[in-house]
Protein backbone atom coordinates (compact mmCIF):
# COMPACT_ATOMS: atom_id res chain seq x y z
CA UNK A 1 0.00 0.00 0.00
CA UNK A 2 1.43 3.55 -0.91
CA UNK A 3 1.55 5.70 1.64
CA UNK A 4 -1.17 8.69 -0.10
CA UNK A 5 -3.08 11.06 1.43
CA UNK A 6 -5.97 9.20 0.59
CA UNK A 7 -4.20 6.21 2.36
CA UNK A 8 -4.09 8.02 5.99
CA UNK A 9 -7.28 7.33 7.25
CA UNK A 10 -6.82 3.15 6.09
CA UNK A 11 -3.73 3.59 8.05
CA UNK A 12 -5.04 5.60 11.23
CA UNK A 13 -7.39 2.94 11.11
CA UNK A 14 -5.21 -0.09 11.03
CA UNK A 15 -2.65 1.28 13.59
CA UNK A 16 -5.53 1.80 16.26
CA UNK A 17 -6.86 -1.50 15.58
CA UNK A 18 -3.47 -2.69 16.07
CA UNK A 19 -3.33 -0.91 19.40
CA UNK A 20 -6.19 -2.85 20.81
CA UNK A 21 -5.64 -6.11 19.06
CA UNK A 22 -1.96 -6.25 19.81
CA UNK A 23 -2.49 -7.10 23.52
CA UNK A 24 -5.45 -9.00 23.50
CA UNK A 25 -3.61 -11.08 21.56
CA UNK A 26 -0.71 -11.05 23.62
CA UNK A 27 -2.89 -12.02 26.32
CA UNK A 28 -4.81 -14.83 24.56
CA UNK A 29 -4.29 -17.12 27.77
CA UNK A 30 -6.44 -15.14 29.32
CA UNK A 31 -9.67 -14.15 26.49
CA UNK A 32 -11.20 -17.15 28.71
CA UNK A 33 -12.01 -14.99 31.58
CA UNK A 34 -14.89 -12.89 31.33
CA UNK A 35 -14.94 -8.61 31.50
CA UNK A 36 -17.24 -6.18 32.06
CA UNK A 37 -17.74 -4.29 28.55
CA UNK A 38 -14.81 -3.80 26.57
CA UNK A 39 -12.62 -4.00 29.31
CA UNK A 40 -10.73 -7.17 27.70
CA UNK A 41 -9.42 -4.72 24.83
CA UNK A 42 -8.65 -1.45 26.44
CA UNK A 43 -7.77 -0.09 29.94
CA UNK A 44 -10.71 2.73 29.27
CA UNK A 45 -13.29 1.41 30.79
CA UNK A 46 -11.43 0.71 34.10
CA UNK A 47 -9.96 4.42 33.73
CA UNK A 48 -13.68 5.65 32.73
CA UNK A 49 -15.03 3.87 35.82
CA UNK A 50 -12.25 5.72 38.43
CA UNK A 51 -12.62 8.90 36.74
CA UNK A 52 -16.35 8.33 37.99
CA UNK A 53 -15.26 7.70 41.55
CA UNK A 54 -16.46 4.63 41.57
CA UNK A 55 -14.30 1.42 40.26
CA UNK A 56 -14.78 -0.80 43.75
CA UNK A 57 -18.63 -0.59 43.03
CA UNK A 58 -17.87 -1.40 39.40
CA UNK A 59 -15.68 -4.06 39.86
CA UNK A 60 -17.69 -5.60 42.81
CA UNK A 61 -20.76 -5.42 40.14
CA UNK A 62 -18.83 -7.41 37.66
CA UNK A 63 -17.70 -10.25 40.32
CA UNK A 64 -21.00 -10.69 41.26
CA UNK A 65 -22.26 -10.96 37.45
CA UNK A 66 -19.24 -13.04 36.16
CA UNK A 67 -17.57 -14.64 39.16
CA UNK A 68 -14.77 -15.28 40.99
CA UNK A 69 -12.28 -13.99 38.29
CA UNK A 70 -13.02 -10.76 36.15
CA UNK A 71 -10.52 -9.14 33.36
CA UNK A 72 -10.94 -5.66 34.27
CA UNK A 73 -8.31 -4.33 31.41
CA UNK A 74 -6.32 -6.14 28.68
CA UNK A 75 -3.48 -7.74 31.48
CA UNK A 76 -5.75 -7.31 34.57
CA UNK A 77 -7.67 -9.59 36.96
CA UNK A 78 -9.28 -9.24 39.61
CA UNK A 79 -9.65 -12.21 41.96
CA UNK A 80 -12.20 -12.11 44.53
CA UNK A 81 -10.62 -15.03 46.81
CA UNK A 82 -9.73 -14.48 49.85
CA UNK A 83 -7.43 -17.84 49.46
CA UNK A 84 -5.07 -15.39 46.57
CA UNK A 85 -4.45 -12.82 49.21
CA UNK A 86 -1.20 -15.11 50.35
CA UNK A 87 -0.51 -15.53 46.35
CA UNK A 88 -0.48 -12.84 45.23
CA UNK A 89 0.69 -10.05 48.12
CA UNK A 90 2.49 -12.59 50.07
CA UNK A 91 6.25 -12.62 51.25
CA UNK A 92 8.83 -14.18 48.48
CA UNK A 93 6.13 -14.47 45.96
CA UNK A 94 7.95 -12.06 43.15
CA UNK A 95 5.25 -10.32 42.25
CA UNK A 96 6.16 -6.80 41.54
CA UNK A 97 3.97 -3.85 42.24
CA UNK A 98 2.04 -2.90 38.36
CA UNK A 99 2.67 0.26 36.39
CA UNK A 100 -0.55 1.73 38.32
CA UNK A 101 2.12 3.24 40.76
CA UNK A 102 3.81 5.43 38.10
CA UNK A 103 0.99 7.58 38.18
CA UNK A 104 1.70 8.24 42.03
CA UNK A 105 5.09 9.17 41.45
CA UNK A 106 5.99 13.54 41.95
CA UNK A 107 8.97 14.18 43.78
CA UNK A 108 10.44 10.99 43.23
CA UNK A 109 10.04 7.44 43.72
CA UNK A 110 9.38 6.75 47.47
CA UNK A 111 8.68 3.74 49.41
CA UNK A 112 4.78 3.79 48.17
CA UNK A 113 5.33 3.99 44.60
CA UNK A 114 9.11 2.38 44.19
CA UNK A 115 8.35 -0.88 41.44
CA UNK A 116 11.72 -1.66 41.96
CA UNK A 117 12.23 -4.75 45.07
CA UNK A 118 15.48 -4.04 45.45
CA UNK A 119 15.06 -0.19 45.70
CA UNK A 120 12.12 -1.16 47.93
CA UNK A 121 14.26 -3.00 50.07
CA UNK A 122 16.68 -0.37 50.46
CA UNK A 123 13.56 2.45 51.31
CA UNK A 124 12.07 0.04 53.54
CA UNK A 125 15.35 -0.93 55.74
CA UNK A 126 15.69 2.94 55.84
CA UNK A 127 12.48 3.85 57.08
CA UNK A 128 11.38 0.45 58.56
CA UNK A 129 12.98 1.73 62.31
CA UNK A 130 10.99 4.62 62.22
CA UNK A 131 7.64 2.53 62.72
CA UNK A 132 9.79 0.64 65.74
CA UNK A 133 7.84 -0.39 68.80
CA UNK A 134 10.22 2.37 70.52
CA UNK A 135 9.44 5.11 67.94
CA UNK A 136 5.84 4.65 67.98
CA UNK A 137 5.73 5.15 71.62
CA UNK A 138 7.59 8.37 71.71
CA UNK A 139 5.14 9.39 68.76
CA UNK A 140 2.08 9.51 71.39
CA UNK A 141 2.75 12.89 72.44
CA UNK A 142 2.18 14.25 69.57
CA UNK A 143 -1.25 12.53 68.85
CA UNK A 144 -2.32 12.98 72.59
CA UNK A 145 -1.63 17.01 72.39
CA UNK A 146 -3.80 17.40 68.98
CA UNK A 147 -7.08 14.94 70.13
CA UNK A 148 -6.66 17.43 73.02
CA UNK A 149 -7.26 20.71 70.82
CA UNK A 150 -9.76 18.77 69.28
CA UNK A 151 -11.60 18.04 72.47
CA UNK A 152 -11.51 22.24 73.16
CA UNK A 153 -12.86 23.12 70.02
CA UNK A 154 -15.91 20.80 70.18
CA UNK A 155 -16.51 21.63 73.50
CA UNK A 156 -16.28 24.93 72.12
CA UNK A 157 -18.85 23.91 69.46
CA UNK A 158 -21.01 22.56 71.73
CA UNK A 159 -21.12 25.25 74.13
CA UNK A 160 -21.34 28.25 71.86
CA UNK A 161 -23.65 26.90 68.88
CA UNK A 162 -26.12 24.28 70.49
CA UNK A 163 -29.58 24.78 68.65
CA UNK A 164 -31.74 25.33 72.09
CA UNK A 165 -34.73 23.03 69.86
CA UNK A 166 -32.43 19.99 69.44
CA UNK A 167 -30.34 20.56 72.36
CA UNK A 168 -27.22 19.71 69.88
CA UNK A 169 -24.73 21.90 67.67
CA UNK A 170 -24.92 20.81 64.19
CA UNK A 171 -21.55 20.46 62.30
CA UNK A 172 -19.85 18.28 59.60
CA UNK A 173 -17.95 15.54 61.40
CA UNK A 174 -15.96 14.75 58.32
CA UNK A 175 -14.01 18.72 58.28
CA UNK A 176 -13.15 18.14 61.75
CA UNK A 177 -11.20 14.68 61.59
CA UNK A 178 -9.75 16.20 58.42
CA UNK A 179 -8.41 19.10 60.52
CA UNK A 180 -7.42 16.34 63.48
CA UNK A 181 -5.54 13.87 61.12
CA UNK A 182 -3.93 16.28 59.38
CA UNK A 183 -2.74 18.28 62.21
CA UNK A 184 -1.25 14.90 63.95
CA UNK A 185 0.22 14.18 61.11
CA UNK A 186 1.52 17.50 60.41
CA UNK A 187 3.28 17.22 64.01
CA UNK A 188 4.05 13.24 63.64
CA UNK A 189 6.08 14.29 60.42
CA UNK A 190 6.77 17.83 60.27
CA UNK A 191 7.49 19.23 63.52
CA UNK A 192 3.94 21.21 64.29
CA UNK A 193 0.49 20.64 63.47
CA UNK A 194 -0.80 22.99 60.34
CA UNK A 195 -3.14 24.68 62.91
CA UNK A 196 -6.09 23.40 61.35
CA UNK A 197 -7.79 22.73 64.71
CA UNK A 198 -6.89 25.73 66.07
CA UNK A 199 -8.42 27.54 62.71
CA UNK A 200 -11.08 25.76 62.14
CA UNK A 201 -10.23 25.92 59.09
CA UNK A 202 -8.38 23.50 55.58
CA UNK A 203 -5.38 25.46 55.12
CA UNK A 204 -1.19 24.71 54.51
CA UNK A 205 1.53 26.35 53.30
CA UNK A 206 3.28 25.28 49.67
CA UNK A 207 6.28 26.17 47.84
CA UNK A 208 7.11 24.67 44.69
CA UNK A 209 10.54 24.68 45.48
CA UNK A 210 12.26 25.15 48.62
CA UNK A 211 13.71 29.10 47.54
CA UNK A 212 10.11 29.66 46.31
CA UNK A 213 8.29 32.23 48.12
CA UNK A 214 5.05 30.55 50.00
CA UNK A 215 1.35 30.16 49.17
CA UNK A 216 -1.74 28.24 51.03
CA UNK A 217 -3.69 25.92 49.74
CA UNK A 218 -6.89 23.77 50.82
CA UNK A 219 -4.70 20.82 51.94
CA UNK A 220 -7.65 18.68 52.23
CA UNK A 221 -9.16 19.58 48.87
CA UNK A 222 -5.49 18.85 47.33
CA UNK A 223 -5.41 15.73 49.17
CA UNK A 224 -8.63 14.61 47.87
CA UNK A 225 -7.98 15.88 44.20
CA UNK A 226 -4.39 14.59 44.07
CA UNK A 227 -5.85 10.67 45.16
CA UNK A 228 -8.34 10.64 42.37
CA UNK A 229 -6.56 11.95 39.43
CA UNK A 230 -3.43 9.65 40.31
CA UNK A 231 -5.73 6.58 40.60
CA UNK A 232 -7.50 7.35 37.65
CA UNK A 233 -4.05 8.06 35.36
CA UNK A 234 -3.08 4.77 36.97
CA UNK A 235 -5.58 2.86 34.54
CA UNK A 236 -3.46 4.19 31.60
CA UNK A 237 0.00 5.55 33.13
CA UNK A 238 0.62 7.09 29.21
CA UNK A 239 -1.88 9.61 29.96
CA UNK A 240 -0.14 10.89 32.66
CA UNK A 241 2.69 13.27 30.74
CA UNK A 242 -0.42 14.52 28.74
CA UNK A 243 -2.95 15.12 31.49
CA UNK A 244 -2.76 18.55 31.84
CA UNK A 245 -3.86 19.18 28.16
CA UNK A 246 -6.69 16.94 28.14
CA UNK A 247 -9.71 19.29 27.62
CA UNK A 248 -11.50 17.93 31.20
CA UNK A 249 -10.66 19.92 34.75
CA UNK A 250 -10.71 16.69 36.62
CA UNK A 251 -7.66 16.40 35.22
CA UNK A 252 -6.23 19.98 34.61
CA UNK A 253 -6.88 20.23 38.57
CA UNK A 254 -5.52 17.15 39.60
CA UNK A 255 -2.27 17.63 38.27
CA UNK A 256 -2.37 20.72 39.91
CA UNK A 257 -3.00 19.58 43.21
CA UNK A 258 -0.24 16.77 42.61
CA UNK A 259 1.82 19.76 42.01
CA UNK A 260 0.61 21.35 45.23
CA UNK A 261 0.82 18.31 47.76
CA UNK A 262 4.31 18.29 46.99
CA UNK A 263 4.73 21.84 47.57
CA UNK A 264 2.92 21.18 51.16
CA UNK A 265 5.98 18.36 52.08
CA UNK A 266 8.71 20.74 50.38
CA UNK A 267 7.62 23.72 52.84
CA UNK A 268 7.26 21.84 55.65
CA UNK A 269 10.71 19.74 55.10
CA UNK A 270 12.33 23.17 54.40
CA UNK A 271 11.24 24.52 57.46
CA UNK A 272 12.24 21.80 59.85
CA UNK A 273 15.71 20.94 58.51
CA UNK A 274 16.79 24.82 59.10
CA UNK A 275 20.00 24.99 60.92
CA UNK A 276 18.65 26.63 63.39
CA UNK A 277 15.69 24.45 64.16
CA UNK A 278 18.27 21.73 64.10
CA UNK A 279 20.59 23.05 66.22
CA UNK A 280 17.70 23.00 68.85
CA UNK A 281 15.67 20.40 67.67
CA UNK A 282 14.81 17.74 70.44
CA UNK A 283 12.17 16.00 68.91
CA UNK A 284 11.46 12.48 68.03
CA UNK A 285 9.21 12.48 65.14
CA UNK A 286 8.87 10.60 62.19
CA UNK A 287 11.09 13.76 60.01
CA UNK A 288 13.61 13.24 63.05
CA UNK A 289 13.48 9.12 62.56
CA UNK A 290 13.84 9.73 58.98
CA UNK A 291 16.70 11.45 59.08
CA UNK A 292 18.51 9.35 61.11
CA UNK A 293 17.46 6.41 59.16
CA UNK A 294 20.72 4.27 57.37
CA UNK A 295 20.34 1.61 54.18
CA UNK A 296 22.63 -1.17 54.17
CA UNK A 297 25.53 0.92 53.01
CA UNK A 298 25.42 3.48 55.82
CA UNK A 299 24.01 5.65 53.91
CA UNK A 300 21.16 8.29 54.92
CA UNK A 301 17.99 9.83 52.75
CA UNK A 302 18.96 12.97 50.24
CA UNK A 303 17.32 16.35 50.81
CA UNK A 304 15.08 14.96 47.43
CA UNK A 305 13.92 11.67 49.01
CA UNK A 306 13.30 12.46 52.28
CA UNK A 307 11.03 15.17 50.92
CA UNK A 308 9.65 12.37 48.82
CA UNK A 309 9.64 10.05 52.06
CA UNK A 310 7.74 12.80 54.13
CA UNK A 311 5.64 13.15 51.68
CA UNK A 312 4.26 9.47 51.67
CA UNK A 313 3.79 10.04 55.36
CA UNK A 314 1.64 12.99 54.75
CA UNK A 315 -0.33 11.20 52.48
CA UNK A 316 -0.53 7.95 53.95
CA UNK A 317 -1.30 9.65 57.37
CA UNK A 318 -3.63 11.79 57.00
CA UNK A 319 -7.19 11.23 54.98
CA UNK A 320 -6.53 7.34 55.79
CA UNK A 321 -7.26 8.48 59.41
CA UNK A 322 -9.82 10.82 59.02
CA UNK A 323 -12.15 8.97 56.71
CA UNK A 324 -12.22 5.57 58.87
CA UNK A 325 -12.62 7.93 61.69
CA UNK A 326 -15.85 9.25 59.68
CA UNK A 327 -16.80 6.23 59.10
CA UNK A 328 -16.71 4.43 62.81
CA UNK A 329 -19.04 7.29 63.68
CA UNK A 330 -21.35 6.80 61.16
CA UNK A 331 -21.96 3.00 61.34
CA UNK A 332 -21.70 3.73 65.15
CA UNK A 333 -24.70 6.06 64.95
CA UNK A 334 -26.60 4.33 61.68
CA UNK A 335 -26.85 1.08 63.91
CA UNK A 336 -29.18 0.70 66.80
CA UNK A 337 -27.24 0.15 70.17
CA UNK A 338 -23.61 -0.04 69.41
CA UNK A 339 -22.97 3.36 70.85
CA UNK A 340 -24.45 2.66 74.25
CA UNK A 341 -22.69 -0.35 74.44
CA UNK A 342 -19.33 1.50 73.48
CA UNK A 343 -19.87 3.90 75.53
CA UNK A 344 -20.38 1.84 78.58
CA UNK A 345 -17.33 -0.47 77.90
CA UNK A 346 -15.34 2.93 78.00
CA UNK A 347 -17.09 4.57 81.20
CA UNK A 348 -16.24 1.29 82.65
CA UNK A 349 -12.84 0.64 81.97
CA UNK A 350 -11.66 4.24 81.80
CA UNK A 351 -11.05 6.88 84.80
CA UNK A 352 -13.61 9.87 85.13
CA UNK A 353 -11.21 12.38 85.59
CA UNK A 354 -9.29 11.70 82.48
CA UNK A 355 -10.01 13.10 79.01
CA UNK A 356 -7.99 11.71 76.57
CA UNK A 357 -6.97 8.32 77.79
CA UNK A 358 -3.11 7.15 76.91
CA UNK A 359 -3.30 4.07 74.31
CA UNK A 360 -2.37 2.13 77.35
CA UNK A 361 -5.15 2.55 78.17
CA UNK A 362 -7.60 2.06 75.32
CA UNK A 363 -5.95 -0.62 73.93
CA UNK A 364 -7.38 -4.02 76.03
CA UNK A 365 -10.50 -2.75 75.69
CA UNK A 366 -12.52 -5.50 73.09
CA UNK A 367 -15.60 -3.32 72.10
CA UNK A 368 -13.81 -0.54 71.19
CA UNK A 369 -11.66 -2.64 68.89
CA UNK A 370 -14.41 -4.22 67.75
CA UNK A 371 -15.96 -1.79 66.60
CA UNK A 372 -12.53 -0.14 64.67
CA UNK A 373 -11.96 -3.58 63.19
CA UNK A 374 -15.38 -4.02 61.76
CA UNK A 375 -15.62 -0.31 60.35
CA UNK A 376 -12.46 -0.98 58.20
CA UNK A 377 -14.38 -4.33 56.67
CA UNK A 378 -17.39 -2.83 56.04
CA UNK A 379 -15.86 0.74 55.20
CA UNK A 380 -13.00 -0.21 53.26
CA UNK A 381 -10.87 2.88 53.19
CA UNK A 382 -8.49 1.21 50.49
CA UNK A 383 -11.49 -0.66 48.52
CA UNK A 384 -9.82 -1.36 45.13
CA UNK A 385 -7.45 -4.27 44.48
CA UNK A 386 -3.95 -3.31 44.50
CA UNK A 387 -2.20 -4.26 41.38
CA UNK A 388 0.49 -6.89 41.47
CA UNK A 389 2.64 -8.03 38.35
CA UNK A 390 3.85 -11.18 37.53
CA UNK A 391 7.59 -10.15 36.27
CA UNK A 392 8.87 -12.00 33.52
CA UNK A 393 11.33 -14.84 34.04
CA UNK A 394 8.71 -16.10 36.60
CA UNK A 395 7.26 -19.40 36.75
CA UNK A 396 3.43 -19.83 36.06
CA UNK A 397 0.75 -19.33 38.84
CA UNK A 398 -2.04 -21.07 39.18
CA UNK A 399 -5.16 -18.65 40.87
CA UNK A 400 -8.49 -20.02 41.69
CA UNK A 401 -8.09 -22.55 38.63
CA UNK A 402 -6.37 -20.74 35.71
CA UNK A 403 -2.99 -20.27 34.57
CA UNK A 404 -0.94 -16.81 34.90
CA UNK A 405 2.22 -15.93 33.66
CA UNK A 406 4.70 -12.94 32.81
CA UNK A 407 3.12 -10.02 32.13
CA UNK A 408 -0.17 -10.11 33.77
CA UNK A 409 -1.12 -7.96 36.38
CA UNK A 410 -3.71 -9.54 39.14
CA UNK A 411 -5.57 -7.73 42.40
CA UNK A 412 -7.83 -9.07 45.33
CA UNK A 413 -10.35 -6.11 45.52
CA UNK A 414 -10.93 -5.87 49.49
CA UNK A 415 -14.38 -4.24 49.70
CA UNK A 416 -15.79 -7.18 47.28
CA UNK A 417 -13.87 -9.37 49.79
CA UNK A 418 -14.64 -7.86 53.23
CA UNK A 419 -18.61 -8.53 52.19
CA UNK A 420 -18.29 -11.69 50.69
CA UNK A 421 -21.20 -13.37 52.24
CA UNK A 422 -19.21 -16.75 51.74
CA UNK A 423 -16.67 -15.87 54.20
CA UNK A 424 -18.28 -13.72 56.71
CA UNK A 425 -21.65 -14.84 56.92
CA UNK A 426 -25.29 -14.10 55.51
CA UNK A 427 -25.00 -10.42 57.56
CA UNK A 428 -21.59 -9.65 56.41
CA UNK A 429 -23.61 -6.32 54.46
CA UNK A 430 -24.64 -5.53 58.11
CA UNK A 431 -22.36 -3.92 61.25
CA UNK A 432 -21.74 -6.68 63.56
CA UNK A 433 -18.80 -5.88 65.87
CA UNK A 434 -19.60 -8.69 67.88
CA UNK A 435 -18.14 -10.81 65.13
CA UNK A 436 -14.68 -9.98 66.30
CA UNK A 437 -15.16 -11.73 69.39
CA UNK A 438 -12.57 -14.56 69.38
CA UNK A 439 -14.95 -17.35 70.11
CA UNK A 440 -16.63 -15.90 66.89
CA UNK A 441 -14.43 -15.30 64.42
CA UNK A 442 -12.64 -18.13 62.17
CA UNK A 443 -9.31 -18.24 60.59
CA UNK A 444 -10.38 -17.64 57.52
CA UNK A 445 -12.04 -14.09 58.79
CA UNK A 446 -8.71 -13.40 60.03
CA UNK A 447 -6.97 -14.16 56.79
CA UNK A 448 -9.13 -12.14 54.82
CA UNK A 449 -9.48 -9.13 56.41
CA UNK A 450 -6.81 -6.52 54.71
CA UNK A 451 -7.67 -3.28 55.43
CA UNK A 452 -3.27 -2.25 55.60
CA UNK A 453 -2.79 -4.52 52.46
CA UNK A 454 -0.61 -7.81 53.05
CA UNK A 455 3.05 -9.36 53.15
CA UNK A 456 6.00 -6.68 52.01
CA UNK A 457 4.97 -3.96 50.37
CA UNK A 458 1.73 -3.69 53.34
CA UNK A 459 1.34 -0.62 55.14
CA UNK A 460 4.49 0.23 57.32
CA UNK A 461 2.12 2.72 59.51
CA UNK A 462 -0.36 0.31 60.63
CA UNK A 463 0.41 0.76 64.40
CA UNK A 464 0.48 4.37 64.18
CA UNK A 465 -2.95 4.52 62.45
CA UNK A 466 -4.27 1.85 65.14
CA UNK A 467 -3.18 3.82 67.87
CA UNK A 468 -4.61 6.98 66.77
CA UNK A 469 -7.77 5.40 66.09
CA UNK A 470 -8.27 3.92 69.39
CA UNK A 471 -7.42 7.23 71.27
CA UNK A 472 -9.27 9.24 69.03
CA UNK A 473 -12.64 6.59 69.34
CA UNK A 474 -12.30 6.53 73.24
CA UNK A 475 -12.23 10.15 73.46
CA UNK A 476 -14.81 10.88 71.24
CA UNK A 477 -17.61 8.11 72.11
CA UNK A 478 -16.91 9.22 75.74
CA UNK A 479 -17.20 12.60 76.18
CA UNK A 480 -20.19 13.40 73.16
CA UNK A 481 -23.42 12.14 72.50
CA UNK A 482 -24.20 12.45 68.67
CA UNK A 483 -27.62 12.42 66.84
CA UNK A 484 -27.46 11.83 62.65
CA UNK A 485 -28.66 14.95 60.59
CA UNK A 486 -28.57 14.27 57.22
CA UNK A 487 -31.33 12.20 55.23
CA UNK A 488 -29.69 9.20 53.68
CA UNK A 489 -26.54 7.07 53.60
CA UNK A 490 -23.00 8.37 54.28
CA UNK A 491 -22.24 9.21 51.06
CA UNK A 492 -18.64 8.33 49.33
CA UNK A 493 -16.13 9.01 45.96
CA UNK A 494 -13.16 6.81 45.15
CA UNK A 495 -9.57 8.04 44.78
CA UNK A 496 -7.25 5.92 45.72
CA UNK A 497 -8.70 5.39 48.99
CA UNK A 498 -12.19 5.69 49.43
CA UNK A 499 -13.55 8.57 51.01
CA UNK A 500 -17.06 10.43 52.46
CA UNK A 501 -18.36 13.35 51.52
CA UNK A 502 -19.65 14.36 54.59
CA UNK A 503 -21.45 13.58 57.57
CA UNK A 504 -23.58 16.10 59.07
CA UNK A 505 -24.37 15.12 62.68
CA UNK A 506 -25.84 17.13 66.08
CA UNK A 507 -23.45 16.73 69.14
CA UNK A 508 -23.13 17.80 72.36
CA UNK A 509 -20.87 17.36 75.30
CA UNK A 510 -21.58 14.01 77.42
CA UNK A 511 -20.59 13.16 81.07
CA UNK A 512 -18.84 9.73 81.56
CA UNK A 513 -20.73 7.45 83.57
Amino acid sequence: MLFTLENIPYIALGLLVAYYLVPYIQRWRLHDIPAPSLAAFTNLWLLAQARQGKRFLSVDQAHKKYGTLVRIAPNHVSVADDAAIQTIYGHGNGFLKADFYDAFVSIRRGLFNTRDRAEHTRKRKTVSHTFSTKSIGEFEQYIHHNIEMFVTQWNKLSDLQTNPKTGYASIDALHWFNYLAFDIIGDLAFGAPFGMLEKGKDIAEMRKTPTNPPKYVAAVEVLNRRGEVSATLGCLPALKPWAKWIPDRFFTEGIEAVENLAGIAIARVNERVKPEVMANNTRVDLLARLMEGKDENGNSLGREELTAEALTQLIAGSDTTSNTACAILYWCMFTPGVIPKLQKALDDALPKDIEVPSFAMVKDIPYLQWVIWETMRIHSTSSMGLPREIPEGASPVEIAGHIFGPGDVLSVPSYTVHRSKEIWGADAEEFVPERWDPERQTARQKAAFIPFSHGPRACVGRNIAEMELLVMGATVFRLFDFRMEQEGPMETREGFLRKPLGLMVGMRRRTPA
